[in-house]
């Protein structure tokens, strides 16, 4: 297992140490890579929300509420052509859904709703029967139900306050699966498994593992990123008997030595790979005060003069001491280049400057991923 991971968050770096023979972890199969041919696929409705606290579009900014509005009710019987019905409880919205990989028809599925007018809030409403169709224009659920929605607002005549996302919910299990995608695994004689993370090592190891387990010429690694496996080779009933077996299967994965930052949070997350050679790092800081004390000077008595404010601005710069130029020894391990950079004393976001320039110096042997 690794031996140490860091992780800063908001000014706070958290060391992690696990004991043991510092071997990487062996995960399954099933974690590392996709099986080719069993995915998901997106689903896509424009549909209408009814059942709102006035809280829905206002039809004169969102003419398209309106007209599938009139749609609706022209196919439930109800004429409402030329009528100037402007109700505040509807709501236009997008629903969108995942048809999982194997889903049958009559199975539910959970249903996301998005509002696209100029609605307040989808609390408390209820979607409209909406037909979902994917990317080859097929209906293949059919989606309706109480929306539970994800925030709460509230308005009044001089203040609204907003928690979380009023205009957008869930239909959980809202969606019914109407068509099925037609895929035959059982028929299929070759299967490529695609590593998540490709990587040359790691696909010769999942090669290996599978051959072991089943037997010489089963896989075969393709590139960095893809495995092929000759199901008739396995001696296994069908292909998904195979793919049972074969997911348990573990492997140790290969990872590249990375270090991750962002910028905007103050995160830095290191890979257990990470070395550093040995450098010499300065870190001061540097603190700015400026102070405001304007002065108000009166008039002379019995003048005609006013009253004038003037500004009076104290501008003070100030270095604190450092440890000045300290050295960071050179780690074969993750703790120890977490020892020499905190020996500086320093906090998440400065480190990742430091971190910045020891990459600039060429002593950081790690990718440098900066968000």
């Amino acid at each position: 297992m690794p031996r140490a991971v860091i992780v800063g968050l908001l000014g706070l770096v958290l060391l992690l140490g696990w004991a043991g023979t510092g071997q990487a972890q062996s995960i399954r199969i099933k974690d590392l890579v996709e099986f080719d041919g069993v995915r998901g696929n997106d689903l896509v409705g424009y549909g209408l929300v009814v059942g709102l606290n006035g809280t829905g579009d206002g039809l004169r900014n969102a003419p398209f509420t309106e007209e599938i509005m009139t749609n609706i009710l022209e196919r439930l019987g109800v004429n409402v052509t030329g009528e100037q019905f402007r109700p505040k409880n509807v709501a236009a919205v997008i629903v969108t859904a995942e048809l999982p990989a194997f889903a049958r028809s009559g199975g539910r599925i959970d249903a996301s709703v998005s509002a696209i007018g100029d609605a307040d809030s989808l609390l408390g409403g209820t979607l409209v029967m909406t037909p979902l169709t994917a990317a080859d224009g097929e209906i293949y659920a059919v989606a309706q139900g109480t929306i539970i929605a994800g925030g709460v607002s509230a308005t009044g005549d001089a203040a609204t306050v907003i928690e979380g996302v009023p205009t957008a919910g869930v239909v959980p299990g809202g969606a019914r699966v109407e068509r099925e995608v037609d895929f035959d695994f059982t028929t299929m004689t070759q299967i490529r498994l695609a590593l998540r993370s490709p990587d040359f090592t790691t696909a010769a190891r999942v090669e290996t593992a599978i051959n072991r387990q089943f037997g010489r010429g089963v896989a075969r690694m393709l590139d960095a990123g893809t495995v092929l496996l000759d199901t008739a080779r396995a001696g296994r009933a069908s292909p998904a008997h195979l793919i049972s077996d074969l997911e348990n299967v573990t492997v140790t994965p290969e990872h590249r030595a990375r270090v991750v930052v962002d910028q905007a949070s103050g995160t830095i997350v290191m890979g257990s790979t990470v070395r550093i050679s040995e450098v010499a790092v300065s870190q001061n800081n540097l603190t700015l005060r400026i102070e405001e004390a304007p002065i108000a000077v009166q008039p002379n008595p019995f003048s005609a003069g006013e009253t004038v404010v003037v500004p009076r601005t104290g501008v003070a710069l100030q270095e604190e001491p450092g440890p000045g130029l300290a050295i960071v020894q050179g780690g074969t391990t993750l703790s120890d280049v977490i020892a020499g950079l905190n020996a500086l004393g320093v906090s998440a976001r400065d480190m990742i400057d430091i971190l910045k320039s020891i990459k600039a110096a060429g002593a950081l042997h790690a990718e440098f991923i900066v968000r």
